[in-house]
Order: C-alpha cells, then structure tokens, then sequence
C-alpha cells in the first residue's frame, strides 16, 4: 500500500468531469454559432462547416464520391454534414473534459480546429482571400475564451485537510464554483443560441434580393418554341417515369454544401479566352432580350448506375449557346478555331470543361433560363445554366455560370478531370425497367413491363427485352420527340410462375447496342444492361 491510500472516484468528481465535458460541447456550440453570425457579414459560404464539407467533397477520391451518392443519393451532402457536426461534438466532449486539467491545452485544441476551418474555407474555389478566414477564426477565439471561463468555474479549492482515516482527501470533486458554473453555462447556452439564431436569420435576409429578382421573373415567350409532343410519345403504363420529369422530381447531383442564391439583377456572365476577338458581359436582361429555343432534352448524371435514378427529362428555354460565341468570334477546331475547350464557372467556384466542337456542331446547347415552364429553381441553376445535350453533365451542365472562358485541354483541367474523371464524356446508350420493380410479386398472365431508353444527341432506334436467357424480343417504342429526349417504352410479357430475370437493351440511331460490358461510373460513365428479378405468383 502506498503511504496515501488512492480512492475510486467519488460522485462529485464523475459529476465535475461531465460538466467539464459539457463545458466543451457549449464552447464548440459558441464556436459554431458565433462563426456563421460572422458569416453573414462575409458569405455563407465560408462558414466552418460548409468550408470543411467542401474541403472534404474537394479531396475525396472520385470512387468514394460515387460510392456516397450511390448509396445515399441526393442526401449524400446531409449525411456529410451530419458526420462533420458528430464528429466536431466528440472532439467538443473530449477537449472539455482535456481541459479540467490542462485549461491551455484544451485552448489550444479550439484554436486548432478554428484554424482547420479558416484554412478550408480561404482554400475554397470561391474565396475571396483572408476575409474567408475570419468566421472560423473569430468562432474558435470564442469558444477558447468559454471554454477557459466554463473549466475555471469546475476549478478545485484544493484537498481537504483530511479524511475520516486521517489521511489527505485527495478527490478533485470537492470545492468547486457550481453557482457559477451553472450561471456562466446558462448564459453561454442562451448566447450562442441567440448568435446562431440572428446569424442564420442575418444570411437568409441576404437572399432576399435573390428570392424578390427570381419570384419577378417572367420569362418571354420562345422565339423558337418546343414543337408539339407528337402523339403517342406517353406511354400509359403504371409504374413508367413520366414524359417530362416534374421539377420537383428532378434530380440533383453537385458539391454545393449551400444551394447559391443570385441576384439576377446584379447577374453578369462573361464571356471571354482564347480564340475570343470580342469579348462580352451579358446581364440577365440582355438575355432575355434575345431570341430564347424552348426544348425537351434529356438530361443524365454520369454517377448514373445502369439502371438508377439519376437521369430526367424536362422542357428548358435559353439562348443557344453557339450563337454567342459565333458573336464573340469563336471558331469550332474543324474550322481552324484556336479552343477546343470552353470553361464554364460557377457563383460557386465550381469549373466545367466541354468541346467547343460539340457546343457549336449544331445540337441544342444552350444558357437555360428556365425549366418547366417557370424560372430555373435556385438548386437548378438560377438565374442562368449551362446544358449541351448529349453530354454528361460535369461536362456540360454547369449551374450558377457567370464566367465562360475559351482554353485547351492541353492548357487547362476543369474540376472533374483533376479528380480522374474523363476530359470528354458523350452519353451511353441506355435504358431502364421502371416496372415492374425488382422483387416484385405480380399475378401470372399478361404483364406489362416498360420503362425509358436514352442516347441523347443520337436518338434510340430500338429496344427489347429478354426473359431469363430466352431470346431478345422487341418492345414498343413510344413515338419520338426529338433525339435529344428519351423514349419510353412498353412490352406485354405472358408472365408464367416462378423467379424470372428481365433484361433490357436499346439501340441508338447509329446502330450502336447497348453493350453488356458492365463498367462502373469513373471514368466517363457506368455500361451494362439492366435486370430486374421477379417472382410471379
């Protein structure tokens, strides 16, 4: 036995070492709360989480990116989100309970993490220098100076001057300021709620002039108006993905952590780079004053698994794209022009590479000003995208734009390409069962089976469905829209029991058939043919 017998905690220290955790978890809440109030006076953007997340998404290999949106879809960025915010409270919980007994260090830890958060957010793509740094900065000197004062009031008076045995009470659990720990929590709790609660409100006054410039948006009509949808284009089917993909149903798919809202009145789009004789910055009204195309076009994601969900059809107006850069002096490279490829930014830092060749060969690319009939939703683009049919969209579709520079491949990586994706990614031919689903149960007897075919830019010629390993058939073809939409299609399977295995392959208009070959997404696009498994009863 030592001369001083060591005890087994006592209540009040297990007591005090949980409030000195809690002391952590309230100095972290500050730091958060206190950085997006500071946020609002420079941009929402370079708050710490969202800086951190778009570090993250920035320096996560392309495998890992398809991995989080296959398995959680459009929901990949909540999930980010929330694993930044858990893992941001056991740092908390840990550093508050570090600091009950070394106050400088758990001080330090905060200004550690403070100053991860300002060199993400100053990195970004969109930062605007130093200024980035200050949410996080000022968030961690905040909870650092909490944190000091919360540890301070769980302070011990020292040991007691013995115990019942005679011996020193050694036990840190005694002689503490609860009265005051307890008001100065209090009052950091009601605080940083309150910062949180007048920042978050501070940042979503600033879009209000983005939400007023969109709700008084009216879109003329198009001087080169969608043609009819020819008879016969609708399936009815139940179960098949509509025609035209409602804008709510549409997916969406990119790195924005915080969906960008712009002011389209104070919107301007430049356009300039190699081979560009006359260069131009266009407003929303110079736009608008234009000649708009109005046109059903198929727009697919190149994270779309053979088979999955990312893929949608909708009715875009804009401007053709090739005509202002026919305006500005850009000449394709099959005429001697000096770029092949055209740089698309975004508000938000984000850059896209497409051929100049196939903005300008003709197809229907455009700057889209609206979707479905009304204004592009903010999560689409608003005030103005970027699409070129028959091309992945991080190749093509880029949202927010405000810049478009003309460069080579040679001079220049885009944003997908540094990360191992391919410079140039024209779609695959495609095709899906939307019914029945995998797994289904249906009755024996006649059973409808039908779904969407796409090969954007070629069109689809034809389409046929297998069952088991019996012999390819041919389905019906909804008429054709145009070939930059997909096709639905249909087939009245006799359904006899037991487990069968449905495939489905289309062919485009260059004779081309959907190959068998299954690759994943990285480089340019998943291939295959998708199956569902069914069971008829």
């Amino acid at each position: 036995m030592s001369e001083v017998e060591k005890k087994p905690p006592t209540t009040a220290t297990r007591l005090r070492f949980a409030l000195g955790a809690l002391s952590g978890l309230l100095a972290g809440f500050a730091a958060l709360t206190v950085a997006e109030l500071v946020a609002a006076g420079v941009r929402p953007q370079a708050g710490p989480v969202v800086a951190v997340g778009g570090a993250v998404i920035d320096r996560t290999p392309a495998a890992v990116k398809d991995w989080a949106i296959r398995t959680f879809g459009t929901d990949d960025k909540l999930v980010l989100q929330t694993g930044i915010l858990a893992v941001l409270v056991v740092c908390a919980l840990v550093i508050g309970a570090l600091s009950l007994r070394h106050r400088l260090l758990g001080a330090a830890g905060v200004l550690l993490f403070g100053a991860v958060g300002s060199a993400a957010a100053v990195g970004r793509p969109d930062s605007e220098g130093a200024v980035y740094a200050l949410p996080s900065l000022v968030g961690a000197v905040a909870a650092a100076g909490l944190l000091h004062l919360l540890t301070g009031r769980l302070r011990t008076s020292g040991p007691s001057p013995g115990g019942a045995d005679g011996h020193p009470d050694t036990s840190p659990g005694e002689g503490w300021d609860r009265r005051g720990f307890v008001v100065a929590a209090t009052a950091a709790a009601a605080a940083s709620a309150g910062a949180g609660v007048l920042g978050r409100s501070l940042n979503g006054s600033g879009d209000k002039g983005a939400v007023a410039s969109r709700a008084g948006l009216v879109l003329p009509a198009a001087g080169s108006p969608a043609s009819p949808t020819p008879r016969g284009a609708r399936v009815r089917v139940a179960g098949i993905s509509p025609f035209v993909t409602p804008t709510e149903d549409f997916y969406r798919v990119d790195t924005a952590l915080v969906v960008p809202k712009v002011d389209a009145r104070a919107w301007r789009l430049r356009i300039h780079g190699t081979g560009v004789r006359r260069p131009l910055t266009l407003s929303l009204d110079d736009l608008l004053a234009r000649e708009l195309i109005e046109r059903h076009i198929t727009l697919t994601c190149v994270s779309n698994e053979v088979g999955g969900p990312y893929v949608g059809n909708a009715r875009w107006i804009g401007v053709r794209l090739a005509d202002l850069l026919a305006e500005c002096g850009v000449v394709p490279p099959s005429k001697g022009g000096r770029a092949d490829q055209l740089v698309a930014r975004s508000v938000d830092g984000m850059t896209i590479g497409s051929p100049v060749e196939d903005v300008m060969d003709g197809r229907d690319a455009m700057l889209a000003l609206g979707m479905n009939g009304a204004p592009l939703p903010f999560e689409h683009g608003f005030p103005v995208r970027m699409l070129v049919p028959g091309l992945y969209g991080y190749v093509s579709a880029c949202k927010w734009i405000e810049d478009i520079e003309l460069t080579t491949f040679d001079a220049y990586d885009a944003y997908w390409v540094r990360r191992d994706w391919a410079r140039e990614a024209p779609v695959k031919t495609q095709s899906r069962i939307d019914t029945p689903k995998p797994f289904a149960r249906p009755k024996a007897g006649t059973v409808m089976v039908a779904g969407v075919a796409w090969a954007q830019s070629r069109g689809i010629d034809r389409v046929e469905l297998r069952v088991d390993d019996g012999p390819w058939q041919e389905a019906t073809l909804a008429a054709e829209d145009t070939r930059d939409t997909w096709r639905q299609w249909s087939f009245p399977w006799r359904a006899t029991r037991g487990a069968h295995t449905l495939t489905v392959r289309a062919t485009d208009r260059t004779g081309q058939v959907q190959t068998a070959e299954r690759t994943r997404t990285v480089p340019d696009g998943a291939s295959g043919r998708h199956s569902v498994v069914v069971t008829v009863e």
